[in-house]
C-alpha cells in the first residue's frame, strides 16, 4: 500500500525535486560532514540551484500536484489569517519592516552591482524560487543577505490551478513580517518595484554556519553543543506553533548558527498559517529525509507533530552525525520512515536516548510535544528551563471578533 501511495506522490508531487522542468547544474555547498554514502540530493535538499543571473530562458514550469483545492482553500486561508492579524496589529514586531517601492540598479565606484543601497559581494545560496546573495549596505555598513527574485518567474511557476509561486513568496513575506525572535532570521527590508521585474527580501545575515556544519563520526558535535543548539531550536518553533505557524521544512540547512553560538531559524518558503490550534495539512513540502511517517503515507496529518518529528531527525543527525531513515531512492526512504525501528547506540545517554525515542515516535499522538522537550530532563540539565519570548504583540492584542450571527461569516481569533 504505501509503495502505491509514493509512486502517486511520485508521478505528481514537484516539493520532493522531481516535478520541475529543468534541474541547472548545483554549485558545490558546504559538507554537512554525515558519513553516509548515499546522501542523494533529492532526498536531502529540494533546492534548486538557478544561474547567477536569474535567466530563466522564458521556461514555464508546471509544480502542480494532488489536493489543488485543499491547498488553494489552505493557502488563501493563511493569507487572510496574517492579513487580519497585520491590520490589527497582532504583530510582533515593534517597529515594522521597511517596505521600498523603487528599485535603482547601479554600480560603486568599484563596478560592483549595487541594489539601491545595497553592493553586491557573492553568491551564498539559491532555492526553488530564487538566489540568495550577500550584500553590504552603503549606509550603515553592515552585511545582509537579499533573497531575489524575477516576478516574471514566480507567475510562471503554478503550486496550483490558480495559484503560482508568487502566492508562496507573498505569504513568506506576511509571515516575517509578524515574527521577533533571537532565534528566528529577522527580514529587514522588502523591495518591490511595480515598474520591474524584481523582488527583493532584505534580511539579517547570519555570519555563521549551518547546524551540522563540522560534524562527523563517531560524536557528531557532542552532547553539550548539541543540546545548546537544540535549546535556541525548540525556543524558537514554540514562538512560531504558539502563534499557530508551522514551519514546515525544518533540518539543518534552515537552521543557521551566529558567530557566538546562537541559532536561528530561516526559510519560511513552506510555511503555514493557521486561525487556532486545528493545524491539519494534507501534503508535506519538507525534505524527505526530514518528513513525519504520517506526511509519508499521503494522509492528513498535523503540522505541529510533523515540526516536531523534524527537531527529532536534526538532533539525531547532530548527535550521531548521520540520518535515522535514509534510502537509496525516495520509497525506499519513505518505506524506512514509516516500517524501519528506530536503532540508537548501546552506550548512548539514558536521558538522551528517551529523548530520541519520543521526538522520533512514529505515532504522531504519542509523540513528544515540543513543551515536553523543553521540560524533558537531558534539555533541562544544568541550564535551567529554556527561556520564554515576551511578544509585542501580547501588549496589543485586540478583542476577540465574534461570529455576527446574522450571517455566515466566520471570525478571526488572535492567537498568543
Amino acid at each position: 500500500m504505501l509503495s502505491k501511495i509514493i509512486a502517486r506522490m511520485i508521478g505528481c508531487c514537484g516539493c520532493f525535486g522531481f516535478g520541475f522542468s529543468r534541474r541547472p547544474k548545483r554549485q558545490p555547498r558546504p559538507t554537512s560532514g554525515f558519513n553516509n554514502n548515499h546522501s542523494l540530493d533529492l532526498l536531502l535538499d529540494e533546492d534548486i540551484e538557478e544561474d547567477d543571473d536569474c535567466s530563466y530562458n522564458g521556461e514555464v514550469t508546471d509544480t502542480t500536484h494532488g489536493d489543488d483545492g485543499e491547498l488553494h482553500s489552505r493557502t488563501k486561508h493563511s493569507e487572510e489569517i496574517l492579513r487580519f492579524r497585520e491590520q490589527n496589529g497582532m504583530v510582533c514586531r515593534q517597529f515594522p519592516v521597511k517596505e521600498t517601492r523603487k528599485v535603482v540598479r547601479t554600480e560603486d565606484e568599484n563596478g560592483n552591482k549595487m541594489v539601491n543601497e545595497y553592493v553586491r559581494e557573492y553568491k551564498i545560496g539559491a532555492g526553488s524560487y530564487g538566489k540568495v546573495v550577500l550584500y553590504r549596505s552603503s549606509v550603515d555598513g553592515e552585511h545582509y543577505a537579499i533573497k531575489a527574485f524575477h516576478k516574471s518567474h514566480l507567475l510562471k511557476l503554478r503550486v496550483a490551478p490558480s495559484e503560482t509561486a508568487m502566492t508562496d513568496v507573498f505569504r513568506e513575506v506576511l509571515i516575517m513580517k509578524m515574527l521577533d525572535h533571537p532565534n528566528i532570521v529577522n527580514l529587514i527590508e522588502v523591495i518591490d518595484d511595480p515598474n520591474t521585474d524584481h523582488f527583493y527580501m532584505v534580511l539579517e545575515y547570519v555570519e555563521g554556519k549551518w547546524v551540522c556544519e563540522g560534524s562527523g563520526p563517531p560524536g557528531g558535535l557532542g552532547e553539550a553543543t548539541a543540546k545548546k543548539y537544540l535549546r535556541d531550536i525548540v525556543s524558537g518553533l514554540m514562538y512560531l506553533h504558539a502563534h499557530n505557524i508551522v514551519h514546515g521544512d525544518i533540518k539543518p540547512d534552515n537552521l543557521l548558527v551566529t558567530r557566538n553560538g546562537t541559532v536561528k531559524i530561516g526559510d519560511f518558503s513552506v510555511s503555514q498559517v493557521f486561525e487556532d490550534d486545528n493545524d491539519e495539512l494534507r501534503r508535506s513540502p519538507g525534505t524527505p529525509v526530514f518528513t513525519a511517517p504520517e506526511c509519508c503515507l499521503g494522509l492528513t496529518y498535523h503540522g505541529k507533530a510533523a515540526d516536531t518529528w523534524a527537531v527529532g531527525v536534526t538532533l539525531y543527525c547532530m548527535i550521531l552525525g548521520q540520518y535515522p531513515f535514509l534510502g537509496e531512492t525516495l520509497q525506499d526512504t519513505y518505506e524506512k520512515i514509516v516500517n524501519n525501528p528506530l536503532v540508537l547506540p548501546d552506550d548512548m545517554n539514558p536521558e538522551l536516548k528517551n529523548l530520541l525515542e519520543g521526538l522520533l515516535c512514529k505515532e504522531p499522538n504519542r509523540r513528544m510535544t515540543l513543551k515536553g522537550v523543553g521540560e524533558h530532563s537531558w534539555v533541562v540539565g544544568e541550564d535551567g528551563p529554556i527561556p520564554q519570548h515576551s511578544c509585542w504583540c501580547k501588549r496589543k492584542r485586540p478583542q476577540r471578533e465574534e461570529t455576527d450571527g446574522s450571517n455566515n461569516d466566520t471570525h478571526i481569533t488572535p492567537t498568543d
